[in-house]
Order: structure tokens, then C-alpha cells, then sequence
């Protein structure tokens, strides 16, 4: 009975207070106010009774609603109030904090040392030498580019991952493009297509994702004419072919008719009349061999700039299949980017976000040595993107085998992303992923593009100093051996007995299979992908 009354009270109470104001028991003028505010309630109560959508308020009229007020606000709660410093979800306030203040210039150094448990399984750290170095120079570049590259790209080793125009606000769009210029590194510009907020000058990676924005017919099909305008404008420095992205691999998408304004009709060449469909496969080409093919093509066709792919490693021998189709047309891709499956989006299934993909790591090691195994990992720089934020997640993905690496949150957050993950609502409270105007106007362009440029300059600053540190003097000479890893208490392993580096060549003569390589690339073929088996 007690119960009953706990559920049934706030309507009583406010059933009875209108009523009391109604009858003229109370004659106050201030409680005219109140009465009519009990009256709301009384109506939201009944409302709550007759109502079959929702069984909390239907047995807890009024107070019902509270749960879907903390429900609500749960995420903030957790980040300002009980969140740990260290808990990934998916960054840390550590990890974020360091953005921030990268991102203004300030102070980032903390007292009292570390934080983290560096005797639990899992840490990880790198070697330092009692004879460090000094870097003076922390403009470190990597130059992409093959033989039958015409227009060789010298990229900074740390840019700006890819995010389209839609995803982001024009005004977030326009500020890391713009603190790209100003730190003379490259922006990618997601398979949305390049709007007019990407022409603040920095250095565009063009995307062309399987909806082929921007270079399509009206079929959806690629149009090779549109395609050759946008890829030789002077601002546009290398081509990016994507097969997949880390956080939802192998699955499309759809713009909604609703959502397409004229800008991102614009950018990606499309009706705004109808939904815009993103596939899950690409429609020029369907085998390993073909998509050679078209990779030179692409290269002819931009003038000789940079050509390469992006992707989540899933199936391992498809990827073999892609190999073997570049040891037979004699076309290799410039670059290739590992996306790990930890790579954000503005929304993507729960499970495919979860599990479906290789890790970062994971991924990178295999294509690193599939390549070498190959004899083309010289000719083929690999990029890795996947939460690389801080100057240590760089050094790690170098260490295990790329040659630069992205981020896309890491430079979300230098613009003022405060992790409230509503990137799908439109309702980003900072103006980073929304197109909402009155709520991207609180991203101020000028202020924001130049935290861009002080995040990227003193990341690449820390790094310098964490390369010096180990003896050396490049990044790109951290090797598995300078990574330890904390196997179990008291125990660890350094990184070449985890990370392995294959010997050159060993696919071609077939003489190693520690690892399962030579199973796969036996089973590989370029002249098709194979369909799902067993053997992946």
C-alpha cells in the first residue's frame, strides 16, 4: 500500500494543490502561477496513466519521467563527476586534456609523476639512451610517392584523418583546414567530397569512397572526367582510394533526401531531391586485378599525384589477393592507410563498431609484412590511423611498421570537441558536428585554426623529444625493440617478440610460415576475391 502511494503521490499532490487554487481555497496571486504549473503536471500524470508506449510512467506517473532525465544526462555525468582520469571511454580526460592544452599552448607537463599503474598487463613504454640527442627540427616528412608517381607529396608524419563535409560543420571544416595551411600538413577530405569550406589553402587528400563524391555520374557510377577537374587542382596532393573505414567496415551508408543541404549537394555532385546512398562495395571494379587497374587509372588521370588505399583489415587473404594483383600488373599504389576497427564516426551499428575489423595494431602488422613478404614494402608507404593522439601513439604505430600516421578526434578535440558524443543528433554543443548554424557559430574559425596548428606543432615537438631521447634522430627509426610491453606482473616483452618483422621476400620463396603468411598467400588470388570460407 505504502508503494502504491510512493507511485501515485506527485499526481495526487499535484491533482489536489489544482485543485485547492481552482476552489479559491488558496488566494494568493503568486500561487496563480504555481497552480497552473501542478495543473501541467496533473495532465502530464493522466497523460502517463492512459498512455501504452512506456511502462515506467504508466506505473510511476511523473516521477517516471526522472529516469529519462538521468538517462539523459547520464554521459555528462559520467565525464564531469565520476569518470577516472585514465578511463578510456573512448578517450580519457588524461588523454584529452593534453589536446587542450596542446591545442591553446600551454603548460602540459604534470607533477608528481605518472598516474598509471605501470605494473599491470598491458602498459607499455618505450627504451630511452643514456646518450640522447637534441632535435632541433621537428618538421619531420615522409615523401609518398613511386616511380610512376609524377608529383612526389613530402607529407608531415602526423595529419589530419578523414572526415567529411556533413559529419563536420562547415565552420570545423574551415578551421582545420585552415590550421593545416598554417602548419604546412595535410587534411583528408573524407569520401563526402571537397566542399568549398575545405579551400582555406592547406593540403587536401582527396577521398574517394564507393559513392565516388564528387566524380560520379547521376547513376552513382564513377565519372572519370569529373573525377581528373577535382584531382589536379594544385591544392589537392595525393588520392585516397577507401575500401573500408575502422568503424564500420564493409557496411554503407544513406543521407536521408531531409538532411542534404544545397552546400552538401554542392560538395558531393549530388540531387538533393533524393536519399544519397553510400555502397558497401565499389562499383569500378570487382577483382584484385581491376582494382590495380583503376588505381592507375586514378594516378593517370590526377596528373601523376599520389594514389593509394585506405582499410580495415578483415578477411587477411583478400588483402593478399590485392598483393599478388600488384606483383602481376606491375601497378603498385603509393601508400596504403590501416584504419584500426577503434576508429571513430559520427554514428555506426553497436556491433560493428565493436567487432567487426583488426585493430589498429594488428592490422598494421599484418600489412606491413604481407608487404615485405611481398618484396614491395619499400615501394609502399603505409599510413595508420586509430586514436593516434599523443607523440607516444605515433612512435608506436612507426615502431610497428608505418611510415606516418592520422588522427581525426585528436584534431577534433584542438577545435573544441568536448567527447559528448551526439556527433549523430546534430546537436554538438561545441558547432563541431552539426549543421545547425546557431550552434556551429559558437566555433570561431580564426581561434580555432590556430589551435590546430599550435596541437600539430607541439605534438610533433613532444615527439622530437621522445625521439631524441631514445638516441635518435628521425621518428621513422623507432623499430619494434625500443616498444616494451608489460606481459603479466613483473613480466614483460619487448616489441619485436610481438610486433615481428618478417624477413624480405619470404612469400615469394615460400620458406616461412611461423605465423600462418604462407597458408593465406597460398590460397590468394589476384584475379578474384574469394568468397567467405574458414581461412580468412
Amino acid at each position: 500500500m505504502f508503494t502504491r502511494f510512493i507511485r501515485f503521490s506527485p499526481l495526487v499532490l499535484s491533482a489536489l494543490l489544482t485543485l485547492a487554487a481552482v476552489s479559491g481555497l488558496i488566494l494568493t496571486d503568486w500561487f496563480l502561477v504555481v497552480a497552473i504549473l501542478f495543473g501541467f503536471l496533473t495532465l502530464v500524470g493522466i497523460h502517463d496513466l492512459i498512455q501504452t508506449k512506456h511502462a515506467i510512467t504508466r506505473n510511476y506517473p511523473i516521477l517516471g519521467h526522472l529516469r529519462f532525465f538521468f538517462e539523459e544526462i547520464r554521459p555528462e555525468i559520467r565525464q564531469y563527476l565520476i569518470e577516472g582520469d585514465d578511463e578510456d571511454i573512448p578517450f580519457s580526460r588524461a588523454t584529452r586534456t593534453i589536446v587542450y592544452q596542446r591545442a591553446k599552448d600551454i603548460e602540459d607537463a604534470k607533477p608528481f609523476g605518472t598516474r598509471i599503474r605501470v605494473s599491470e598487463s598491458g602498459y607499455q613504454w618505450i627504451t630511452h639512451s643514456v646518450k640522447p640527442r637534441h632535435i632541433e627540427d621537428s618538421d619531420f616528412r615522409v615523401e609518398i610517392g613511386g616511380e610512376a608517381c609524377k608529383q612526389p607529396y613530402k607529407a608531415s608524419i602526423y595529419n589530419i584523418s578523414a572526415m567529411s563535409f556533413g559529419a563536420l560543420s562547415a565552420n570545423a571544416i574551415m578551421a582545420l583546414n585552415k590550421g593545416a595551411k598554417m602548419g604546412g600538413f595535410a587534411h583528408d577530405t573524407g569520401e563526402g567530397g571537397i566542399s568549398r569550406y575545405h579551400r582555406e589553402g592547406g593540403d587536401l587528400i582527396y577521398e574517394v569512397g564507393s559513392g565516388y563524391f564528387g566524380c560520379r555520374n547521376h547513376d552513382g557510377s564513377f565519372n572519370p572526367e569529373k573525377f581528373a577537374k577535382r584531382a589536379q587542382d594544385p591544392q589537392v596532393k595525393m588520392i585516397e582510394l577507401k575500401l573500408s573505414q575502422g568503424a564500420k567496415p564493409g557496411h554503407g551508408g544513406m543521407l536521408p533526401a531531409a538532411k542534404i543541404t544545397p552546400e552538401i549537394a554542392e560538395a558531393r555532385d549530388i540531387p538533393m531531391d533524393r536519399d544519397c546512398i553510400s555502397p558497401a562495395s565499389h562499383s569500378a571494379f570487382s577483382t584484385p586485378l581491376e582494382m590495380m587497374e583503376f588505381i592507375g587509372q586514378l594516378r593517370e588521370l590526377s596528373g601523376g599525384k599520389p594514389v593509394g588505399f585506405k582499410l580495415c583489415v578483415g578477411h587477411r587473404r583478400e588483402f593478399m589477393c590485392i598483393v599478388k594483383a600488384m606483383l602481376e600488373t606491375g601497378i603498385t599504389p603509393d601508400f596504403i592507410v590501416v584504419d584500426g576497427k577503434e576508429g571513430g564516426t559520427g554514428a555506426a551499428p553497436l556491433e560493428f563498431a565493436n567487432h567487426m575489423g583488426f585493430p589498429l595494431v594488428e592490422g598494421l602488422s599484418f600489412v606491413h609484412n604481407t608487404l615485405r613478404g611481398a618484396g614491395l614494402r619499400d615501394q609502399v608507404k603505409i599510413g595508420a590511423s586509430g586514436k593516434v593522439v599523443t607523440a607516444f601513439h605515433i612512435a608506436k604505430v612507426l615502431a610497428i611498421g608505418a611510415d606516418w600516421a592520422n588522427s581525426a578526434r585528436g584534431f577534433m578535440f584542438s577545435i573544441g570537441c568536448i567527447q559528448a558524443q551526439s556527433c549523430h543528433t546534430n546537436k554538438c554543443p561545441t558547432g563541431v558536428t552539426t549543421q545547425d548554424p546557431i550552434r556551429q557559430r559558437a566555433l570561431v574559425v580564426p581561434e580555432k585554426s590556430q589551435r590546430v596548428a599550435n596541437f600539430h606543432r607541439n605534438t610533433m615537438k613532444a615527439l622530437a623529444e621522445m625521439t631524441g631521447a631514445a638516441g635518435l634522430t628521425h621518428p621513422g627509426q623507432f623499430l619494434p625493440h625500443h616498444l616494451l610491453v608489460r606481459d603479466r606482473e613483473r613480466d614483460f616483452k619487448v616489441g619485436d617478440e610481438i610486433y615481428h618483422y618478417m624477413p624480405e621476400g619470404f612469400l615469394l620463396r615460400e620458406d616461412d610460415d611461423r605465423f600462418g603468411y604462407l597458408k593465406r598467400w597460398k590460397r590468394a588470388r589476384a584475379e578474384a576475391f574469394e568468397p567467405f570460407d574458414s581461412g580468412v
